[in-house]
C-alpha cells in the first residue's frame, strides 16, 4: 500500500472517529474502516484495567476458530501482547512471534482459522493514560512489514486520542448528572419537604383543636398519611444526592439504614478500594435492597456481608423478614428488583435472590472492579 492509500484510510478513520460519541460503536466503526482501506483481514481490540485484566470490546471479521462460543479463546489464558503491556514493555506497533492465544484455537480445532497465525499489536494510548491494545491480523501472515507497522502506529494514535476524548466527555457529563441531581434534590427539600412537614404540623394541631372523635381519627389519619409520604421523600432525596460517600461506602450505608429506621449488622472482608462508579453502584443497590426490607420484610433488622478478592466484590444483603415465592415464570418481581439487577449487569455483574415465605430473604450482588 502506497503512502497516497495510507494518508486516505487515516484520514477517513480521523472523521469518522470525530463524528462518533459513542466507544463501542467509534471502536468498531474505526476498525471496520481500517481493515476495509488496508491488506489486514482480521481485528480485535482489548481494554486493560489497571490491574492488568484485559477485556474484549471489540472484534472486526474473525476466522471461526477465534470467533467460536462468543471468542473463548480471545478471551482466557495469556499471551505476549498483554504480557508486554502490563510491564509497560510494549511502546510501538510490533509483530508478535507467537500467540497462545490463537495457537489455543487452532489446536483445539473448534474452526477453520483461515490462515490467521499471528498477528501485530499496538499498544492504545493518550500521553502517559493507556487503555489497551489493538491486534490485528492476515492471512498466512507470520510478520508485518515497517510500512505496516507504521501505519497501525498512526491509527492507535488516533484511538487512543478518541477514546480519551469520549472518557473525558463522558466524564463531563457524569459531573452535570450529578450536578442536576443535586439541584432536584435541593428542590424537593426546599419545597415538597417543607411542604409535608407543613401539613403534619398542621395535623397534629387538628387533633389538639377538636372533641369530635370522627374528626380528630381523621386528622389522626391526614398525620400517619403525611408522615409516611415525608419519609418516602427523604428516602428519594437521599437517593438523588447520597450524603456521607465521602466518609466511605459502608458509613454511608449505615446513614441510610439508621435514616429508614433500620438496623444494620456489617461483616467486611477485605480493602474497601473501588472506582467510583462501582462505589456508587453498591450503594444505589443497597439502599433499593434496604427499601425493600422497610417497605415488604415486616422486620428492623439486616445483616450486610461483603467479601473483596482482587477481581471482585460480592455484597450480600439479608433479612429474617416474610420472604417471597420465587415465580421462575416471571422475569422479575418488582420494579425495584429490576433497577438492581440493572445495575449490576451495567457494569458486568449479577445479581440473585433467595427467598421463601417466612424465612426471609438473601440478595446476591456480585461485581467485577
Amino acid at each position: 500500500m502506497n503512502d497516497h492509500s495510507n494518508i486516505t484510510i487515516l484520514k477517513e478513520i480521523a472523521e469518522l472517529l470525530n463524528e462518533e460519541t459513542e466507544m463501542i460503536p467509534m471502536l468498531k466503526g474505526a476498525l471496520h474502516k481500517f481493515l476495509t482501506g488496508t491488506k489486514f483481514d482480521t481485528g480485535w481490540i482489548f481494554f486493560i484495567n489497571e490491574k492488568g485484566k484485559p477485556e474484549l470490546v471489540v472484534h472486526e471479521h474473525l476466522p471461526e476458530a477465534l470467533a467460536f462460543n462468543g471468542c473463548e479463546y480471545l478471551r482466557k489464558g495469556g499471551c505476549w501482547c498483554v504480557s508486554k503491556y502490563r510491564k509497560d514493555e510494549l511502546k510501538r506497533a510490533s509483530n508478535i512471534i507467537e500467540c497462545q492465544r490463537i495457537e489455543a484455537a487452532i489446536e483445539a480445532e473448534v474452526g477453520d482459522p483461515q490462515g490467521i497465525t499471528h498477528h501485530a499489536t499496538v499498544p492504545l494510548q493518550s500521553g502517559q493514560e493507556r487503555f489497551g491494545i489493538l491486534n490485528v491480523a492476515s492471512k498466512n501472515t507470520i510478520r508485518f512489514s515497517d510500512e505496516d507497522l507504521e501505519l497501525l502506529e498512526s491509527v492507535a494514535f488516533q484511538l487512543g486520542s478518541a477514546i480519551k476524548r469520549i472518557l473525558l466527555v463522558n466524564e463531563q457529563q457524569e459531573i452535570a448528572l450529578v450536578q442536576e441531581r443535586n439541584r432536584l434534590a435541593r428542590d424537593l427539600h426546599d419545597s415538597v419537604n417543607q411542604l409535608l412537614f407543613s401539613v403534619t404540623l398542621t395535623s397534629r394541631a387538628g387533633v389538639e383543636m377538636t372533641d369530635d372523635a370522627h374528626i380528630k381519627e381523621t386528622f389522626k389519619e391526614i398525620q400517619n398519611l403525611t408522615q409516611e409520604a415525608l419519609n418516602e421523600m427523604r428516602a428519594l432525596i437521599w437517593q438523588l444526592r447520597p450524603r456521607g460517600l465521602e466518609s466511605g461506602l459502608i458509613e454511608a450505608i449505615k446513614s441510610y439504614a439508621e435514616m429508614l429506621g433500620l438496623k444494620l449488622n456489617v461483616s467486611v472482608s477485605g480493602v474497601l478500594q473501588f472506582p467510583s462508579r462501582v462505589e456508587e453502584a453498591l450503594f444505589r443497590m443497597t439502599q433499593e435492597a434496604l427499601n425493600n426490607v422497610r417497605r415488604h420484610a415486616g422486620v428492623k433488622e439486616v445483616d450486610i456481608f461483603m467479601t473483596v478478592t482482587p477481581t471482585d466484590v460480592l455484597l450480600v444483603i439479608k433479612d429474617e423478614g416474610r420472604g417471597f415465592v420465587i415465580d421462575s415464570n416471571v422475569a422479575l418481581l418488582s420494579i425495584g428488583l429490576q433497577s438492581i439487577r440493572d445495575r449490576a449487569k451495567a457494569i458486568g455483574g449479577t445479581a440473585d435472590w433467595v427467598s421463601e415465605l417466612g424465612k426471609g430473604t438473601e440478595l446476591l450482588i456480585r461485581l467485577p472492579y
